[in-house]
């Protein structure tokens, strides 16, 4: 038996669920999302509840019971409060600036990098070393994220590069003479 998947859902008040075969739609005060299920699972909606369930005992329902199970939540928890993934940016002369619809990025290069900013994504800067990425999809913030910080991934020397906040990089002790 799942250990993720046998939890039900709480769905709060101001969040309308609709589900209409294997597709779940979440309706909230940030947006809308929908997801498409896997055909070995089955959702129900009751007492303000969701809860996924496989349709079978066979291996593969019960390997997507938890992961489905997961995608749901975060479709209500993505409608409700959102996601948050923070960036730091450590070296010297390494620094962001928003730029309309772009991130601007200096990271050491000969050039400047301009990250376009996807449609229901929204980039703050803080600070020129700091970035905070939200979004109500958590696999695209995650991925936006990802995508920034592979422009110049930490180095384990002087651990110069963009890293997750909170992110520890291990450090390598330099040349001996």
């Amino acid at each position: 038996m799942s250990r993720i998947g046998k939890y039900p859902i709480e769905v709060p008040a101001g969040v309308t669920v609709k589900i209409d075969g294997q597709e779940v739609a979440v309706k909230g005060t940030k947006g809308e999302l929908k997801l498409t299920l896997v055909d070995d699972v089955t959702v129900e909606h009751a007492d303000g509840k969701l809860t996924v369930r496989p349709r079978d005992d066979s291996q593969k329902a019960r390997a997507m019971w938890g992961l489905s199970r997961t995608l749901v939540e975060n479709l209500v928890i993505g409608v409700t409060t959102g996601f948050t993934k923070n960036l730091e940016i450590s070296g010297v002369g390494y620094r962001a600036a928003l730029q309309g619809k772009n991130l601007q990025l200096n990271l050491g290069f000969s050039h400047e990098v301009l990250y376009p900013i996807p449609e229901g994504i929204e980039v703050k800067v803080a600070k020129p070393t700091e970035i905070s990425i939200s979004g109500i999809d958590k696999q695209k913030v995650g991925q936006v994220a990802a995508e920034i910080r592979s422009y110049r991934e930490p180095e384990p020397y002087k651990g110069k590069g963009v890293r997750y906040a909170g992110e520890f990089i291990f450090r390598k002790e330099g040349k001996k003479k």
